[in-house]
């Protein structure tokens, strides 16, 4: 997928004005790349990703570019914390094709979703209709991620885009915004 599809499958869930978001998984960048591009130069993204060639790929794309785009090298399913954030709270939290390596993603999106401000949105992309594979090992639902967004304290979620993948089932996005 490049940066322009990912635009296309997100663009209905992203607001279109600066905030403070985090991609969480962010391989090498395309789905932080599109939420730039939504978001606008004034917004401030961090990408996280425990890939330190992914990382520092970012690192190289966002000085170019001169994107705010913050870098942090960390598993995201663990605890970690997000420099200069503070007592701040995130506006969005985007997870594209990541919560599905998490075994336990109620814990994990339930930790996440304390980062984010009342009315804050989890941004979620994910196979729909996806048996277990080495490369989607938890699939998530579109039903289990209305589960799990309950579970997370998130109002229910609403499927903003769809699209047959080239990998077998549907790919999804979704948003459920902090209640």
């Amino acid at each position: 997928m490049d940066t322009n599809e990912a635009v296309t499958l997100i663009e209905a869930a992203v607001p279109r004005h600066p905030g403070t978001w985090a991609d969480i998984g962010s391989g090498d960048g395309t789905f932080t790349r599109a939420l730039a591009r939504l978001l606008g130069p004034e917004a401030r993204i961090y990408a996280i990703d425990r890939d330190a060639r992914a990382i520092a790929a970012l690192e190289r794309w966002a000085k170019k570019e001169a994107a705010n785009v913050i870098p942090v090298r960390a598993d995201f399913a663990r605890p970690f914390e997000l420099p200069g954030l503070r007592d701040q709270k995130l506006d969005g939290i985007l997870l594209a094709n990541s919560l599905h390596f998490v075994p336990d993603a109620d814990a994990v999106l339930g930790r996440l979703a304390r980062w984010l401000r009342p009315g804050g949105r989890v941004v979620i992309v994910e196979y729909d209709r996806r048996d277990a594979s080495r490369w989607v090992p938890y699939p998530i639902s579109a039903a289990r991620f209305e589960t799990l967004a309950r579970s997370a304290g998130l109002a229910p979620p609403t499927i903003t885009a769809t699209r047959p993948s080239a990998f077998g089932g549907v790919l999804y996005a979704a948003v459920a915004a902090l209640r």
